[in-house]
């Protein structure tokens, strides 16, 4: 929901740290310590605000009757034609704040939304950017639940699950140092109505030849096979910024979803987060992608047999709608012999996923090993 300048100039005028403080003529936000004056961060062992110089706490905000509901999918799509319509662009133009610490100016670039000063370190947000009138609104934050120190431990643990790993490239990563970012994702629900069409095979075994030659072939029994089936898809997660390989978001589900909480600029206090880069509208037909593998696989299952050939499928949508959410990562992204890798902690739940490079010479050493096994026994 849109902050009005009515809202704001009150929440000025009070200087409450929790509802924060606008800098800079408005164009920012910032958290002041009520007891010290430095800035609050979200704590993650204590889901709080916390200043790290004096240990003051300030618990979030808790608005009466805020909560994270599903939104119609269809009637924004026609609110956001409606503003194309009439010139209004889904755009985030690049802004510089002045830093309240140390008077730096901080640029604020692109989807860029929450950041620290690269100066004091002061956290610092551009205001009203995820609240804007001719944006999608976000709905909901899942908090960091996962320190950086368990964070770090988990990444060893996957760093020495690897086969084949260089060992200087193992080494870069556990020194390495984690960024705690926000994601911005869709996440689309819906319900199915599908009609298949095909053909089931069942295998069979029929002897063929005589004497010596005679012998069991596989054989394939073919019939026709029609139905339908009605389906409900909960929560599809596309990611709304291209900074991670889809693989590897995957990797991280399925996602705690049920903490997730209504949207707050504390919860971002001390973390990089970023508005969407991919609007609504290119979202859903990547989430129809998914559904429609799921359908697919479905369709086969209920087809049975030992093969099947889906030649046709057809489904019906209905109750679509969606959430704009922001999921926690802790990143890493180094560069190994001029390739850049990323490494990803699922800020929620711990799960780790990540690139790798392969060692050539642990892989040749291995090859080479097993010609000498197998040499040794075939002596």
């Amino acid at each position: 929901m849109p902050v009005s300048d009515e809202s704001v100039s009150k929440e000025s005028e009070t200087g409450s740290a929790l509802s924060g403080q606008q800098v800079d003529q408005g164009k920012g936000r910032i958290f002041p310590c009520p007891s010290c004056g430095a800035d609050l961060e979200f704590h993650i062992g204590q889901q709080s605000l916390q200043c790290p110089f004096c240990g003051h706490q300030e618990e979030l905000t808790e608005v009466a009757g805020a909560e994270v509901g599903e939104q119609d999918l269809q009637a924004m799509l026609e609110r956001m034609v409606e503003l194309r319509r009439q010139g209004a662009a889904e755009k985030v133009e690049t802004q510089q704040v002045q830093c309240e610490s140390c008077s730096a100016q901080v640029e604020f670039t692109g989807s860029l939304t929450s950041t620290e000063c690269a100066y004091c370190g002061s956290p610092i947000q551009r205001q009203n950017v995820h609240r804007a009138d001719d944006r999608v609104p976000v709905d909901g934050i899942v908090p960091f639940q996962v320190e950086h120190t368990q964070a770090h431990a988990n990444l060893k643990g996957w760093m020495g699950s690897l086969w084949f790993a260089p060992g200087a490239f193992k080494k870069q990563v556990i020194e390495g140092n984690f960024n705690g970012v926000f994601l911005p994702v869709w996440t689309f629900d819906a319900m199915t109505f599908t009609r298949y069409r095909g053909q089931r095979g069942d295998q069979y075994f029929q002897v063929v030849g005589s004497g010596k030659n005679r012998r069991q072939e596989a054989r394939m029994r073919w019939r026709s096979a029609a139905g339908s089936f009605q389906g409900f898809f909960d929560d599809v997660i596309v990611a709304a910024r291209r900074a991670l390989p889809p693989k590897l978001l995957r990797t991280l589900e399925p996602w705690p979803l049920d903490s997730v909480l209504p949207f707050s600029e504390e919860l971002l206090a001390g973390y990089q987060a970023r508005t969407y880069e991919l609007p609504l509208d290119q979202g859903f037909p990547e989430a129809k992608q998914r559904i429609e593998q799921a359908l697919l696989s479905r369709a086969r299952q209920d087809i049975g047999g030992d093969a099947q050939q889906v030649q046709q499928i057809q489904t019906r949508y209905s109750a679509l709608t969606y959430k704009h959410l922001l999921l926690p990562l802790w990143l890493l992204t180094y560069r190994f012999k001029d390739k850049t890798y990323q490494v990803v902690v699922n800020a929620a739940t711990g799960e780790v996923t990540g690139e790798r490079p392969w060692s050539a010479g642990k892989i040749a050493l291995l090859v080479l090993l097993a010609l000498v096994v197998m040499v040794f026994f075939l002596r």
